[in-house]
């Protein structure tokens, strides 16, 4: 396949860096000169997107914020051949596949639908791309205006590419989800590490600590823009969260051991019921 790639920071670039591995031809795009030729480079790309080759183009990803994505994909939409699918891999849906459905109006002819794949680091950039970043991930598709051959196409390229499952959900089922799953981590952790012991954590630390404060490294103009975008959700969640949290403190602040145990099971046999399998029954 031919695809292009718009955005080559880490998510774009790992995409590329697997794509090239595996034979396709893939022409990329960055706003940042550096970040395009680094990709050149590291054979994240085979050569550079232009209006000359777009027209060659299978599909047109576009990894870039959400707020950027009209802006960043639309002058291609005209060169596209038809058949093209033009997808985004955008950390919230509902903003983008707005912005899709509207586009499929106007393009008839090319096939959308709004993508996130579930895998990322604390580090941002091309330089911190990764060929195995997608190695048995999800990949979550919303479908937009895809039919249900190009859909099913769409999904066994993406498990051909190393992915280990592919998700079809709606874009609110999806930022319903991510704010739980992903963004509401991120603010936890980067809160967590703001107390003031954590500067003298050293020689006292193991696993749960870095397990706990590997997600506070972030880009905040990124994460900023996704979790007020997704900011029904994200609120809500964290709503529940601290009403939890306000148990366990009052159990611990009245050396109430039979609470705070009640507590601390009931966590525990959650986590291992989900674990299980059986989430229905959790």
């Amino acid at each position: 396949m031919v695809i292009g790639i718009i955005g080559l920071g880490l998510m774009g670039g790992s995409f590329g860096r697997t794509l090239v591995k595996q034979g396709h031809t893939v022409y990329g795009l960055d706003v940042s000169e550096s970040a395009a030729e680094k990709a050149e480079m590291i054979k994240a790309v085979t050569d550079r997107l232009t209006e000359n080759n777009a027209g060659e183009l299978d599909m047109l990803v576009s990894a870039v914020n959400p707020s950027d994505f009209a802006a960043a994909t639309e002058p291609f939409l005209p060169l596209l051949k038809d058949g093209a699918t033009v997808l985004d891999f955008s950390g919230t849906k509902r903003g983008v596949v707005c912005e899709m459905r509207k586009m499929a109006e106007r393009f008839k002819n090319l096939c959308f639908l709004g993508g996130h794949p579930m895998a990322g680091r604390e580090f941002s950039g091309i330089e911190h791309s990764s060929i195995t970043l997608y190695n048995k991930a999800s990949m979550i598709l919303v479908n937009v205006s895809a039919d249900i051959f190009s859909l099913d196409k769409i999904k066994k390229f993406f498990l051909s590419l190393g992915f280990g499952e592919v998700v079809i959900t709606t874009a609110e089922n999806h930022d319903r989800m991510i704010a739980f799953t992903s963004q509401m981590c991120h603010v936890v952790s980067n809160a967590y590490i703001k107390s003031p012991t954590a500067r003298e954590h050293f020689g006292y630390s193991a696993g749960s600590y870095k397990d706990m404060t590997r997600v506070a490294r972030l880009n905040p103009d990124m994460w900023t823009e996704l979790m007020l975008q997704n900011s029904d959700y994200l609120a809500g969640e964290l709503a529940l969260f601290i009403e939890n949290l306000k148990k366990y403190e009052k159990a611990i602040k009245d050396k109430d051991a039979k609470t705070l145990r009640a507590l601390l099971a009931d966590g525990n046999e959650i986590k291992l019921c989900i674990d299980s399998g059986s989430r229905s029954k959790c």
